[in-house]
């Protein structure tokens, strides 16, 4: 090993005036010298250098040309735009390759929990059989905080480290839970129905009775966005630097953090929405609203881009799953049930089952949540339960709970959120239980923060504001360069792999074409006409003499005979074949007649001539 790390030249970038720069380097066999290391030459020979240590090496403009014009878009005959595509097509395929060395380079390894026989099951451990068998950090993570101004909220940072909670009865608090040092704490003396942490947790919005307030990291308030009227839900798109509100008066807007500005506003059409959240992958927000209805919402369309009748009541919670890029979502209604969706085709839900709701609490419906590993979480009156992929995503008909990876009881009480904690096993979840110990009716709100083994990404990226450990420096750096990588409100599509591609030509439809043909072709086609009846030579008479007395083609005659009064009845009439005789065709046909009947009539009538009438006429009698 000695030897092989003297001997590593191979490492080093190749000259410009070398050979190698024609070409990429290909290792071949059999090539060692009598000085030379076999160890080092058998390793050199299989081993792959990781495309983010390596030099890219210079390749002549007319092979890259050249590569262009053979490539995927070589039949594009705009020089400029097929260069963009190829070198962003290269730049595509550059990325994957740097995320296998990233996936190499990833040390970290989720946890979980294995049943070792068939008798034992995973749901039958408490949380304290959990914490008595990880480490002093982790148990030491599971904490429970019983506050006033309930129910609560909460929401952490994309890091995990720092936890807000906004509560109904206006007590909101901003903290590093992992220091247990009090950022902020305020109390508003007005309903706060959520907040969520901003570009990072220096700013927070708080979605307050009448308005969206604006805070820093010390509490102070910075702006109040007086458009935003009477809000619900709040959501923040790191990549766009959009927050995006829902309200009673069933608006959904977009607001650029960055100016102040509004994006866009839509207006749902479908009254107030309290239940909102977005798609990881794409950006896309996803409203639930009271008639039981999911939309998709985009800031390019004035109208949902999907409509789905999800349940049969008032849809409580939404969620869409960020491990499978946005494949899955899970909703629950106040019917008591809760489904998985497959976001790719909309044929159905995959999977449904039912939970114990309290609508006395005054939350209907179960709250549901998707981890970074794929677990589902969903709280109900009961307390909360823990799905495992890929059993809640396969397809299931009947209606029936899964198999149970995990579960912890809340006796008398309803959960109004619950939340996990980024790159942890941890879940929160914020509770709420009526009391009459004293004699006297109370109620308690708990914030539970619970070990889900296995639930957390262990990797994550310092890039994207995922680093636990990020000083003032880092954090300066990385909004700086987060800003100079702001994505425009246009690049939010539902399917975000079309952005930079050229849209493909559309296949033709041969059933389109199909019911385009004429009725006697279509037979034809099928095998159900005569054949002997298709060319009688009846057509080819009417038009030998049509042509004779220069009246023009048969086509011709036609295109001039559609103006006038009950063109298309006859233009019906005309694709019909005249040796076939149907009860539509007759009833047509005779209609026609009585029509041209009573033409000809009135025509008859207007040419014969008025008899003279004279003054005595008036004392006539008409029986």
């Amino acid at each position: 090993m000695d030897s092989l790390i003297a001997q590593a030249n191979s490492l080093d970038p190749p000259k410009k005036g070398s050979k190698t720069s024609k070409g990429p380097l290909k290792p071949t066999k059999n090539q060692t010298t009598p000085g030379e290391d076999a160890t080092l030459a058998s390793i050199a020979a299989r081993a792959r250098m990781p495309k983010s240590l390596s030099t890219p090496l210079d390749i002549n403009v007319r092979e890259r040309k050249k590569a262009a014009k053979q490539g995927r878009y070589g039949h594009v005959n705009n020089l400029k735009l097929r260069a963009h595509l190829s070198t962003m097509e290269e730049a595509k395929k550059n990325w994957e390759e740097r995320m296998k060395d990233v996936q190499m380079l990833n040390v970290g390894e989720s946890g979980g929990m294995e049943a070792e026989g068939d008798l034992e099951r995973t749901w039958k451990m408490t949380q304290q059989d959990i914490v008595d068998n990880v480490g002093i950090g982790d148990a030491q993570s599971r904490t429970e905080w019983k506050l006033d101004g309930g129910p609560y909220s909460c929401r952490y940072s994309r890091n995990g480290r720092h936890l807000a909670v906004a509560g109904r009865n206006g007590h909101v608090a901003t903290f590093d839970w992992q220091a247990g040092k009090i950022h902020s704490e305020l109390q508003l003396k007005e309903s706060c129905r959520d907040i969520t942490f901003l570009q990072d947790h220096t700013m927070f919005a708080v979605a307050q009775t009448k308005h969206v307030f604006m805070y820093d990291l010390n509490g102070v308030e910075l702006h109040c966005l007086s458009s935003h009227i009477e809000p619900t839900k709040l959501e923040y798109l790191p990549y766009h630097f959009l927050l995006v509100s829902t309200a009673k008066t069933g608006f959904l807007k977009y607001l650029d953090i960055t100016n102040g500005q509004t994006v866009i506003e839509h207006r749902t059409k479908l009254g107030p929405c309290r239940t909102m959240c977005q798609n990881p992958w794409s950006a896309v927000i996803q409203l639930g609203h009271l008639n039981g209805t999911v939309t998709l919402w985009t800031p390019n369309s004035p109208t949902p881009h999907v409509r789905l009748l999800a349940h049969m009541g008032e849809v409580t919670s939404v969620s869409v799953d960020a491990s499978t890029s946005g494949r899955y979502m899970a909703t629950s209604g106040a019917d008591g049930r809760v489904k998985i969706w497959d976001c790719r085709n909309w044929k159905g839900c995959l999977r449904q089952w039912t939970v114990r709701t309290n609508p006395s609490s005054g939350i209907v419906g179960a709250q549901v949540e998707w981890s970074q590993k794929g677990m589902l979480a969903v709280g109900s009156s009961s307390g909360v339960n823990i799905f495992k992929q890929p059993i809640i995503t396969t397809p299931h008909p009947h209606l029936s709970n899964p198999p149970l990876y995990m579960t912890h009881p809340t006796p008398r009480s309803y959960i109004s959120s619950i939340r996990f904690v980024p790159h942890r096993d941890l879940l929160s979840l914020a509770h709420s239980t009526t009391s009459t110990s004293s004699g006297i009716l109370a109620q308690e709100h708990t914030i539970s923060t619970i070990l889900v083994p296995g639930s957390g990404n262990p990797d994550y990226d310092t890039g994207e504001g995922g680093d636990p450990y990020e000083g003032s420096k880092g954090r300066r750096e990385r909004e700086v360069r987060s800003l100079l990588e702001k994505l425009e409100p246009s690049t939010i599509t539902v399917d975000p792999d079309m952005l930079g591609n050229m849209q493909e030509t559309p296949k033709l439809d041969e059933t389109l074409v199909h019911r385009k043909q004429p009725r006697l072709q279509r037979l034809s086609t099928t095998g159900k006409g005569d054949d002997s009846l298709q060319n009688d030579g009846s057509e080819g008479e009417e038009e030998e003499e049509a042509t004779e007395e220069g009246k023009g083609p048969r086509t011709e005659r036609k295109r001039k005979k559609m103006r006038g009064k009950d063109r298309s009845m006859k233009r019906y009439l005309a694709k019909k074949r005249k040796n076939v005789i149907d009860i539509a065709t007759v009833a047509i046909r005779a209609k026609l007649a009585k029509q041209q009947e009573e033409i000809r009539k009135g025509k008859e009538q207007r040419l014969q001539p008025e008899p003279k009438r004279s003054a005595l006429d008036r004392f006539k009698v008409t029986h």
